[in-house]
C-alpha cells in the first residue's frame, strides 16, 4: 500500500510529462507548510511495522511510506490530482526508489499536513517485508512453524539447549536413570494404591523428616534430602503430586531482575535460575532457555525498564540489556506496533511445571523417599516426652482419603467395637513389652483388618499376636476408627470426594511446604504470624499453530501492585499460552480481617477470557483467539508478610516453614531446597551422611518422534499394533502405549488418566481427548487398569469443568466464535480484584 515509483497514471491524468507529482496542501493556498522531517528527529518517531502499514490499503484507509516515514493519506490522495489512479492501480504495491528520487523531502514536508505523519519504518523490517512480498509472487516462503524447534518433535531441549533427534539417545533418553531400588535388572511393578513402593520409616515406625506438600517446593526439598541417608516421608493431600499451584502456572524460570533487592525472593531466584541447566541434564523434564522480554511502549515504560535493569544488577542477574525497537522487532516480528524497547534477559527459561515437579518427586522416590498421596494433615502435636536436643518429636494426624468405591474396598465398613476385656489385655501388653511391640508395628497393621470375631479369637488364642495388636493400638499407627466422609479441593472447581481413615505419623522434623494451605499447617503448631491470600491466575491455551507468534516470553511493563502482568509465550510443547490474570480472592473487611471477595469469586468467565485476550493483544495483536483448545487456572500463595517465609520456627524447634511461595517460586525452588537442607543439618537433622547409592539421573517418559515415522494408528482397533512403542494411543500428541506403560511402572502411584496426562501429554492435544476423534482417554484408562490390576471403574478420569472457563471440554464452532467476539480490539474489560 505504498506509492509506486511509476507515474504513468499521474502524468496521464495531469498532462504533466516532465515534472514530478505535485502535492498541493489540503488546506488551500494559505495553509502553513510542514518543514521536512529532520534526520536527527527520526529516532524519536514511533517505529511502525510494515505488516501494520500493509493493513491500510483501501481508499478510505490508506497509509504510505515516503523517505522512510509513514503517512496517513486516507483523506489526502482522493483530493489530490492523480491520487485516485494511485489508489486504484497501485494500491497494495511496494514503492521503489523512483518515487523517493522524484519527490524530495522538502516537497513532502511542504504538502502533507504534520498530523498525517504517523511514524517511521525500520530498514531491516522493510527488507524483510519486501523479501516476503517477492516470495509471495513466486514460491511461497516457508512458514515459521516449519522451522520451529518444538520439544519432542525431531529432538528435545536438554539443559536449556536443543538436541537433534540423532543425539537424543545419548543426551535425552538416557540409560542408567534412577529406577527400582532393588536394582536395574529387576522389572519394576506398579506402586501400591496411593503410595510409593518404598517405605522409609525407621525401625520404630517414625521418620527423620516429614515434608507436607508435593508441589515443586516440597518435591525439590525431598529430592535434595534423598541425597542423604535420612528417612524422609513426602505427604500430599491431593490425588497426585503437583496438583496445587505448581500445576496451574506459566512454567517460567525467571531470571530475578523484578524482585526487590534484599528480599527473600531476590536471594534465591537468580541462584536457582542458574541451577536449571544441570538439573535438567540430570532429570530430563524438558527445559528451554528461551529468554524473556519486558516490552515498553512509552517513555514512562522505558524508565521502568531502566529501574528493572538496575534491580537486576543489584540482585546479581547477569546478561541483562535493553533492546531498541529495531532489535526487538528482529527478535519478535509479531510484537505490537507501539512497542519501542524491551528489557532482554537471555537466561530466563520455560518448562512444563507439572512435568518438572513429577521428575523431582520421582527421582526422590527412586532414591529412598517414601511418598504418600491422598494424605491431608489435619493436626500436628508436639510430643512432650521427646528429647528437645533432637529437634523435637511431632505426631501428625493424617486423613487418608479415597474415592467412595475404592474406600469401601480398602477400608471396609470400619472395625466393630472391641470388647473391654481386649482393651485391657492390649493395654497391659503394651506396658509390658514396650520396644518389642514397637518393632512389630508393621505386621500389626495387617492384622487390624480382621473383623471383631476374628480379632478376638486371634488375640485370646495367640498372646504374641495380641501384644502386637496392643502396640499398634497404643501408638495410633493403625487403630482404625470408622471411615468418615471426606472432601478435598486441590484447585478451583475441583472437588475430590470420598471416605477417609485416620493415620498417625511421627517425625523429628516437619517441613511445611503446603502452598496455599501453608498458613493452616503453620497454625497447627501455634504459628499465626502470616495468612495466605490466594491470587487467582487464569490462562488461555491456543493451538500449536499459534505458537509461531512469539519466541521469547513476552511481558508488559509490570504493574506496581499486581506484578509481572498478563504475558504471552510459546510453551515448551509449541502452544501459545495467554495469561495469567492476577485476581486477589481475599479482601480486608471492615472488621480488619480478610474475607473471600464475592465480586472476585463470582466474576463471569466471559469477562475473564475477554480481559486476558485484550491484555495479550497489547503485546501480540495478531493471534487467532478461535484457536483456543483449553483454559485453566491456578492460585498463587500470596501472603500477608509480602515476602516468602523460609526457615525454622524459633518457638517450635524442628518445625520449618517454606511457605507463601509465589512467583518466581519455580525458578527459586532448587536453591531453596539446597538451603533448607543446610538449615536442617545445622539443627541436628541426620542428613550430613550422604547416600552412596544416590543416583541423580532420571530418564524422561517421553520419546521424541520423527513425525509419524515408525508409528501406527488404528481408530477402530486400539490394540491392533502389538509393539507398544509403535502403538499410538493419543493421536494429537503421538503418545504411544509404551510411554503410558512406562509411566505406570515408575516410582510414583498412578491410578487416573489425569496422572498419565501430566506425565505423557496423552489428552493434552488440540482435540482434548474427544471421543469422536480418537478417544484416547478410554485407551489410557484401559492400560492403567491392565497394568495396576484396578477395576476399570476405579480408574480416575479427567475432572470437568475443574478450573476451565469454557462451556464444554470439546471445543465447538460456537466456542470459537465466542472467543473471536471476546477478543475484538474495540472491547475493554475490567476485573474485580485485578489491575
Amino acid at each position: 500500500p505504498l506509492c509506486d515509483g511509476s507515474h504513468a497514471a499521474h502524468n496521464q491524468e495531469t498532462g504533466d510529462n516532465v515534472g514530478p507529482l505535485v502535492l498541493k496542501p489540503m488546506g488551500g493556498a494559505g495553509a502553513a507548510a510542514q518543514p521536512a522531517p529532520a534526520q536527527e528527529a527520526k529516532k524519536e518517531l514511533r517505529v511502525i511495522p510494515m505488516r501494520e502499514v500493509a493493513k491500510h490499503a483501501s481508499k478510505g484507509d490508506f497509509w504510505t511510506v515516503i523517505h522512510g516515514h509513514v503517512y496517513d493519506l486516507s483523506d489526502f490522495l482522493p483530493n489530490h490530482p492523480g491520487g485516485s489512479a494511485v489508489l486504484e492501480e497501485y494500491g497494495g504495491r511496494i514503492a521503489d526508489e523512483g518515487f523517493d528520487a522524484v519527490h524530495g523531502i522538502s516537497v513532502i514536508g511542504e504538502n502533507i499536513p504534520p498530523e498525517k505523519l504517523l511514524g517511521r519504518v525500520d530498514e531491516a523490517d522493510v527488507k524483510r517485508f519486501l523479501k516476503q512480498q517477492a516470495g509471495a509472487k513466486g514460491k511461497p516462503a516457508k512458514p515459521a512453524a516449519d522451522v520451529r524447534k518444538v520439544h519432542g518433535d525431531k529432538g528435545a531441549y536438554v539443559g536449556g539447549d536443543w538436541i537433534d533427534l540423532e543425539d537424543c539417545a545419548e543426551s535425552f533418553n538416557i540409560s542408567g536413570g534412577s529406577g527400582c531400588r532393588e536394582g536395574k535388572s529387576a522389572k519394576c511393578k506398579t506402586c501400591p494404591r496411593s503410595r510409593s513402593r518404598h517405605a522409609a520409616a525407621k525401625r520404630d515406625g517414625s521418620y527423620d523428616v516429614v515434608i507436607i506438600g508435593a508441589g515443586c517446593i516440597g518435591s525439590a526439598i525431598a529430592r535434595e534430602l534423598s541425597k542423604s541417608k535420612a528417612s524422609v516421608l513426602l505427604l500430599e493431600a491431593a490425588d497426585d503430586v503437583t496438583q496445587g499451584a505448581t500445576k496451574g502456572n506459566s512454567g517460567i524460570v525467571h531470571a530475578g531482575y523484578d524482585d526487590k533487592p534484599g528480599s527473600v525472593r531476590a536471594k534465591y531466584c537468580w541462584k536457582g535460575n542458574q541451577m536449571f541447566p544441570q538439573l535438567d541434564r540430570e532429570l530430563h523434564f524438558g527445559y528451554q532457555k528461551n529468554g524473556s522480554l519486558v516490552v515498553a511502549k512509552t517513555e514512562d515504560d522505558i524508565a521502568v525498564l531502566r529501574d528493572l535493569y538496575e534491580r537486576g544488577q543489584k540482585n546479581g542477574v547477569k546478561n541483562l540489556r535493553i533492546l531498541d525497537e529495531a532489535e526487538l522487532r528482529e527478535k519478535e516480528p509479531h510484537i505490537h506496533p507501539d512497542a519501542r524497547a524491551a528489557l532482554y534477559s537471555p537466561d530466563a527459561g520455560t518448562l512444563t511445571p507439572y512435568e518438572f515437579a513429577i521428575a523431582l518427586a520421582e527421582n526422590a522416590a527412586d532414591n529412598g523417599v517414601e511418598v504418600r498421596i491422598r494424605r491431608e494433615v489435619v493436626a500436628i502435636e508436639r510430643d512432650a516426652a521427646s528429647d528437645p536436643g533432637k529437634g523435637g518429636r511431632f505426631k501428625l494426624t493424617v486423613k487418608h482419603w479415597e474415592p467412595q468405591q475404592v474406600a469401601q474396598r480398602m477400608f471396609g465398613n470400619g472395625p466393630k467395637t472391641l470388647p473391654m476385656a481386649l482393651f485391657a489385655v492390649m493395654s497391659l501388653a503394651s506396658s509390658l513389652y514396650g520396644q518389642q511391640l514397637v518393632d512389630a508395628v508393621v505386621p500389626g497393621l495387617t492384622l487390624l483388618t480382621c473383623c471383631e470375631e476374628q480379632a478376638g479369637m486371634v488375640a485370646w488364642g495367640l498372646l504374641g499376636v495380641a501384644n502386637t495388636l496392643a502396640a499398634v493400638w497404643a501408638l495410633g499407627r493403625g487403630g482404625r476408627a470408622a471411615a468418615e466422609k471426606w472432601m478435598y479441593s486441590p484447585s478451583k472447581g475441583t472437588e475430590l470426594r470420598g471416605m477417609a481413615e485416620t493415620e498417625t505419623v511421627r517425625a523429628d522434623f516437619v517441613i511445611n511446604a503446603a502452598g496455599c494451605a501453608s498458613d493452616k499447617v503453620a497454625a497447627m503448631v501455634g504459628d499465626t504470624s502470616f495468612q495466605i491470600l490466594p491470587r487467582m491466575g487464569e490462562y488461555i491455551l491456543l493451538h500449536k499453530d499459534e505458537g509461531v507468534k512469539c519466541t521469547h516470553t513476552l511481558f508488559p511493563t509490570p504493574h506496581p501492585k499486581y506484578g509481572k502482568g498478563v504475558l504471552v509465550q510459546t510453551t515448551l510443547w509449541g502452544n501459545l499460552i495467554l495469561g495469567p490474570t492476577a485476581r486477589d480472592v481475599m479482601a480486608k473487611g471492615a472488621d480488619g480481617k480478610y474475607h473471600v471477595s464475592e465480586d472476585v469469586a463470582g466474576e463471569e468467565g466471559r469477562n475473564i477470557l475477554g480481559y486476558i485476550l485484550s491484555k495479550c493483544r497489547n503485546l501480540v495483536p495478531d493471534f487467532d483467539a478461535s484457536k483456543v483448545i483449553h483454559t485453566f487456572a491456578g492460585a498463587r500463595a500470596k501472603n500477608t508478610t509480602g515476602d516468602w517465609i523460609i526457615g525454622p520456627l524459633a518457638e517450635v524447634p524442628g518445625f520449618f516453614n517454606v511457605a507463601g511461595i509465589d512467583s518466581p517460586g519455580i525458578a527459586a525452588c532448587p536453591a531453596i531446597a539446597e538451603d533448607v537442607a543446610r538449615m536442617l543439618a545445622d539443627r541436628g537433622a541426620p542428613i550430613q551422611e550422604k547416600d552412596p547409592k544416590f543416583n541423580p539421573l532420571r530418564a524422561p517418559l517421553i520419546v521424541p518422534k520423527n513425525g509419524w515415522k515408525g508409528l501406527t494408528l488404528s481408530k477402530k482397533d486400539p490394540w491392533k499394533e502389538k509393539d507398544p512403542t509403535k502403538n499410538v494411543v493419543c493421536k494429537c500428541e503421538r503418545v504411544t502405549e509404551g510411554e503410558v506403560v512406562e509411566a505406570c511402572r515408575r516410582s510414583l502411584p498412578i491410578d487416573s488418566t489425569q496422572a498419565i496426562r501430566k506425565r505423557t501429554r496423552a489428552g493434552m492435544g488440540h482435540c482434548q481427548g474427544d471421543p469422536e476423534n480418537y478417544d484416547c482417554e478410554a485407551r489410557i484408562a484401559a492400560i492403567i487398569a491392565r497394568e495396576t490390576g484396578l477395576p476399570l471403574s476405579e480408574v480416575g478420569r479427567r475432572p470437568w469443568p475443574a478450573s476451565s472457563m469454557l462451556r464444554t471440554r470439546i471445543i465447538g464452532d460456537g466456542d470459537r466464535k465466542e472467543m473471536q467476539e471476546l477478543s475484538a480490539s474495540s472491547r475493554e474489560y475490567k476485573l474485580h480484584g485485578a489491575a
